[in-house]
């Protein structure tokens, strides 16, 4: 007898069969083939790790970002992780992966204590706090602190679905000491709609607010926050607004895209783009009447895409009406880029099949450059895929190792810091002031320099 979790499974592998049967996903060029094709030229490609043949990935990733104090420590740590190539022969099958982690329900549903935060507007948006169900749980080392345990603020697609993607990751933070919360829309995941119009994609006002309150909730617990996908956008949005005070110690993007604009211009293959844009109308449909009044309900249910659907909801307001072009120029996920001032680790796959072709839609310049931002690229794992033997994703396990990580290293830092001013300040105490030669007022002057040096150097 056949359990509803075995029966999804072999509805969705008999669907993606057919689907990978219409769609493949080419993960190679001819060109990049050919650029990897002799001896030498595979050296110069796998020869460095910050390397600018970033096409050419050693055993199947690579870590791309500006070379830095920050990026050889998290290296060493990626490199402890086995994160070759998954064996399993789901792996050359993309959608496969996407269709699982987003369609296939969870094998342990959440437990959450629900929060509705109401906003300066009126509105209300939704905190889910994971409680359950509970493992064993496992200590963290250098993030885990008895009594004030880390913040995992979740930010999904915006959709207003938890895919098992989601809930995967909140049961594994869980498990590790973590407390997952979870940041719900307006109007989305049964969260209430009480005012005329939904949040903008790029938006962070909301978050802004939501964020505020989960640091005056926890004060002495620090801060990690993830995204999914689509959710990504208004992450980036926030780290850009806000800069130095985004409270948030690290970031992690899982499948983020980043032209949004183009990627909703573009669109997705039918069998992804259909399903979601459904979705979106049994959503707003709840809010029909409310709607109604300031947006013109034929034309929105009316939509063939979700180019037409966000347009109508988002521009053509009767309270509000800009121009597609005006509303990314302040919604685009990238547009204040050079104002984050916290690590975000990407990770990203060759072959994601909602994100588009790696070549034309990874800004590769962006992590060559700003040392804020890493690019963890793979070959094989879909959309939010990244599936292994194990049934969870291994994005999920490099995510949270990247948090500890991230903590040790500003830890050690701050040690080296404190070594250094200890240093200095005995340096000046053995005479008085007025005594000081030119000589030691200059060696004080290099050692202060050297305090600050650690700031610099993951940032410069």
């Amino acid at each position: 007898m056949f359990s509803v979790q075995s029966l999804w499974w072999i509805i969705w592998s008999r669907i993606t069969v057919l689907i990978g049967s219409i769609s493949k996903v080419k993960i190679w060029s001819s060109k990049q083939k050919h650029e990897c094709a002799g001896e030498s030229e595979e050296e110069d490609c796998f020869g460095d790790d910050f390397g600018d043949s970033w096409e050419c990935l050693p055993e199947g990733y690579q870590l791309i970002c500006k070379p830095s104090a920050l990026a050889h420590w998290l290296l060493k740590d990626i490199q402890r992780l086995v994160l070759g190539p998954t064996r399993w022969w789901w792996s050359h099958w993309p959608n496969l992966q996407t269709l699982i982690q987003h369609f296939l329900p969870p094998d342990n549903p959440l437990e959450i204590a629900r929060e509705n935060l109401q906003l300066t507007d009126g509105g209300i948006i939704a905190l889910d706090w994971v409680v359950g169900p509970r493992k064993n749980l496992t200590t963290r080392r250098g993030t885990n602190v008895t009594e004030n345990p880390p913040l995992l603020l979740v930010i999904p697609n915006p959709f207003g679905k938890l895919t098992r993607n989601v809930q995967t990751l909140c049961l594994l933070a869980l498990g590790k000491g973590y407390i997952p919360v979870i940041f719900n829309r307006r109007g989305q995941n049964e969260c209430p709609l009480t005012t005329h119009r939904l949040q903008d994609f790029g938006d962070p006002g909301d978050l802004k607010e939501a964020v505020n309150y989960i640091i005056y909730r926890h004060p002495g617990s620090v801060l990690f926050a993830v995204s999914e996908g689509l959710g990504s956008g208004l992450l980036l949005s926030y780290l850009g607004e806000c800069g130095s005070s985004s409270y948030m110690t690290a970031v992690s993007c899982i499948s983020p895209i980043f032209r949004c604009q183009e990627w909703f211009e573009t669109g997705m293959p039918w069998f992804y783009e259909w399903p979601l844009l459904l979705y979106q109308k049994i959503i707003l449909s709840r809010y029909f009447t409310a709607l109604g009044e300031v947006v013109s309900t034929e034309k929105l249910f009316g939509s063939n895409s979700l180019h037409e659907l966000h347009e109508t909801l988002h521009c053509q307001c009767e309270n509000r009406k800009v121009s597609w072009d005006s509303y990314w120029e302040r919604n685009e996920p990238l547009r204040d880029v050079d104002e984050v001032a916290v690590p975000v680790l990407c990770i990203c796959s060759m072959d994601d099949p909602i994100r588009g072709p790696a070549q034309t839609t990874l800004p590769i310049e962006l992590f060559r450059t700003n040392p804020y931002f890493l690019l963890l690229l793979t070959h094989c794992g879909g959309h939010c895929g990244f599936l292994t033997e194990s049934p969870v994703a291994w994005s999920h396990e490099v995510t949270l190792d990247y948090f500890r990580s991230i903590t040790e290293f500003f830890r050690a830092e701050e040690k080296k810091k404190w070594f250094t001013r200890r240093r200095s300040t005995n340096l000046v105490s053995r005479r008085r002031r007025p005594t000081l030669q030119r000589r030691d007022t200059a060696i004080y002057k290099d050692l202060e320099e050297e305090i600050f040096s650690w700031q610099r150097s993951y940032t410069r």
